[in-house]
């Protein structure tokens, strides 16, 4: 059995490491620094299952999904985040991941996600399936931020949690101009005109 996992955190792989190796002693368990040595380890070869992080430098979880869906369609990906499920697991599930699992819960929950995933079906929990029903209801014009690329998403919750444009570009490896871009597309797409604004939408909205 051969697994890889990605997250920028040595603590965090190590710990993944150690409970997939209790349950699955022969795997062959290989280890991603970050979104773009994951991709490039994704596709140098066949993986039961890819475990990832969705929030890493350079590519993020959602960008490494939705390129491993087109470069190797047939490989599973299970995110893994530090968030609830209410924040991101649509749009991970709609980028063609086959599960969403929280940092809180994967000590519990992860082998028993793996196990699902392995066997070809999703991992989806009640509450992710209750997520899908709710938001089928909503209207695009109480949900704003659904508008936003997965990116832009991204951004808007670093805003909301008060984050400056370089600190922003730091944490995403990316230009200042390149965030600023970033947050005019954002500003424009949900009709608002400041941070201010952003961020009262998002503490609202249970993004920050």
């Amino acid at each position: 059995m051969n697994i890889l996992i990605g997250d920028d955190h040595s603590v965090v792989r190590r710990g993944l490491k150690a409970i997939l190796g209790e349950a699955y002693p022969n795997a062959d368990i290989e280890e991603a620094i970050d979104g773009s040595d994951l991709l490039k380890k994704a596709v140098s070869r066949e993986w039961q299952i890819i475990i990832s992080d969705i929030t890493m430098p350079d590519l993020s979880g959602l960008e490494v999904v939705k390129k491993i869906k087109e470069l190797r369609p047939r490989i599973p990906v299970l995110i893994l985040s530090i968030h609830s499920a209410e924040h991101y697991a649509t749009r991970v599930l709609k980028a063609g991941a086959a599960g969403y699992l929280t940092k809180e819960s994967a000590t519990e929950e992860l082998v028993n996600a793996v196990k699902h995933i392995i066997s070809g079906r999703k991992y989806i929990t009640p509450e992710i399936a209750e997520m899908f029903v709710d938001q089928h209801m909503e209207t695009s014009k109480t949900e704003l931020h659904k508008a936003l690329s997965d990116r832009e998403f991204e951004v808007l919750k670093l805003i909301a949690s008060g984050k400056t444009s370089s600190e922003i570009a730091d944490m995403l490896v990316l230009s200042i101009n390149t965030i600023s871009t970033y947050r005019s597309r954002i500003l424009e797409k949900m009709r608002m005109a400041n941070n201010a604004e952003l961020t009262k939408y998002a503490i609202s909205k249970g993004l920050a």
